[in-house]
């Protein structure tokens, strides 16, 4: 297949990117490198399989430069911190909502006839029921949520309008190697990366806040799943999870477990974030009905094997 990967050097693109170069597809990644890392894919840069583009798929020009010919578009290219979209909600609103409806043209006017389109478990805003499945209302409270929310419908739009063919990926939170470990990064990075520096994980709140989170292998397999699949089972949205929830307590707690050396080492707890969701589980009937999709790595399997690429392979091979 040739495939575009918008969004294709950060966390999750990286990944896909690199299963499909390795599989033997033809690779197009489009990144700003906003978010991305060149250091995430560069073992890709030399495969004759593979294509980096350095642009934003906000500029009109971008889509001059892209083949047509494509078989898939992996639209992954976001602003995706809630943190930030609260100090920058337009540019939040200009990435995820513009930047997904000129992808959504694109792909319309060249019959590209398969198009993922990465939603999250953010549109849901706080669990009004648990499980949560993908008829659970769309209640998201900060700017971030609220402009995926826009991007996910709009890809609905494009579905019943057009007869497109776009999945809607629902992904409730996940983790791995890559995923960025400061600032606007990952929660279980950021508490690893500080342990590992004998740092105490830093909790807003008071912790009890769940997520219902998938370590990366199994995100790969949700994608590929949805990908291959040759009908829509994405078409009005699908959720991946592990069906398990955990609170940020234990997951700090584990953190500490696996990670760190000093057993006097203790979370801080500080004032909470504004509009934080408080809870979310993920109902994964469909994702299983559908697709025969099962997470195999459990929870805290994922914690070691992230510590374990910490201290093994990060301070040679990705250098933020």
């Amino acid at each position: 297949m040739r495939i575009l990967i918008t969004g294709g050097a950060g966390f999750l693109g990286s990944h896909l990117s690199e299963k499909y170069v390795n599989e033997g597809h033809k690779i197009f990644v489009v990144d700003n490198l906003l978010n991305g890392n060149l250091n995430n894919i560069r073992t890709l840069l030399h495969r004759k399989n593979f294509k980096f583009i350095h642009d934003d798929v906000r500029n009109p020009e971008l889509y001059r430069k892209l083949p047509t010919d494509l078989d898939a578009i992996i639209h992954l290219a976001a602003q995706i911190h809630v943190d930030k979209s609260i100090v920058n909600p337009e540019e939040t609103f200009d990435i995820n909502v513009g930047g997904t409806m000129k992808i959504l043209e694109f792909a319309r006017m060249h019959d590209i006839g398969k198009i993922l389109f990465a939603s999250t478990s953010e549109i849901y805003g706080s669990a009004k029921y648990v499980p949560m499945n993908e008829e659970h209302p769309l209640a998201a409270e900060h700017p971030y949520g609220v402009s995926k929310i826009a991007a996910d419908r709009l890809c609905y739009t494009y579905n019943e309008t057009y007869n497109l063919g776009v999945d809607i990926v629902r992904c409730f939170n996940f983790f791995g190697p890559r995923q960025k470990d400061s600032g606007y990064g990952g929660v279980i990075a950021i508490f690893i990366n500080r342990v590992l520096q004998n740092k105490p994980p830093i909790i807003y709140g008071d912790g009890k806040q769940t997520r219902d989170y998938m370590y990366i292998a199994d995100v790969l397999e949700a994608y590929d799943k949805t990908l291959k699949s040759p009908n829509n089972p994405g078409k009005y949205g699908i959720n991946f999870g592990s069906g398990i929830e955990f609170s940020v307590n234990e997951i700090a707690e584990l953190v500490l477990k696996y990670a760190g050396s000093d057993s006097r080492l203790k979370p801080i707890h500080v004032d909470p974030r504004p509009t934080e969701v408080q809870r979310l589980f993920a109902d994964i009937s469909k994702a299983k009905n559908t697709l025969n999709f099962q997470p195999s790595v459990k929870f805290e399997r994922g914690i070691e094997l992230l510590v374990n690429w910490y201290k093994n392979y990060k301070s040679e091979l990705w250098l933020y």
